[in-house]
């Protein structure tokens, strides 16, 4: 029985690894979907005001649960191994619940990205801010970018 438990729990782990490194980086500067590749954009400069860090969330605002559910099977399995009889019990039913908060912590650290909120002055003169993933770019205030803007997306680049 306790073999069964160790496999459950070693399958339920490698699933939520997996589901790790299937998150993508959306928003990245360096990084065009196929409809993107192979069209026009409009480039302008721009002088760096400044850059500031900021998180992007990857959900749009949801979560899939998947994290709870994973940690909350995870927990439940590796808590009703400690103890016998009702404690086994109790201990999975506490293991379940902490895995599962455990879980959904995980899920909303995946689905979050560093990203920069670039602040520039448009050579007319105008300000506008970019929020973009943080890529392999460093930018500072007072340097020369340009601004690659096509359907709507607009990215900073040197």
């Amino acid at each position: 029985m306790k073999g069964i438990r160790v496999t459950a729990v070693a399958s339920l782990t490698a699933t939520l690894l997996i589901m790790q490194g299937c998150s993508t980086m959306g928003g990245s500067p360096d990084v065009y979907t196929v409809s993107q590749a192979q069209r026009e954009q409009t480039v302008r400069m721009a002088t760096v005001e400044s850059v500031r860090a900021v998180r992007i969330d990857t959900s749009n605002g949801g979560t899939s649960a998947l994290g709870a559910i994973g940690g909350g099977a995870i927990g439940a399995v590796a808590g009703s191994a400690i103890g016998g009889g009702r404690g086994s019990l109790l201990t999975g039913i506490v293991g379940g619940i902490a895995g599962a908060l455990a879980g959904n912590a995980v899920e909303r650290g995946m689905e979050t990205s560093n990203g920069l909120e670039i602040t520039v002055r448009l050579d007319n003169g105008e300000v506008r801010a970019i929020s973009q993933a943080a890529g392999g770019e460093v930018f500072q205030a007072g340097e020369r970018v340009r601004l690659l803007s096509s359907g709507g997306i607009t990215r900073v680049t040197h």
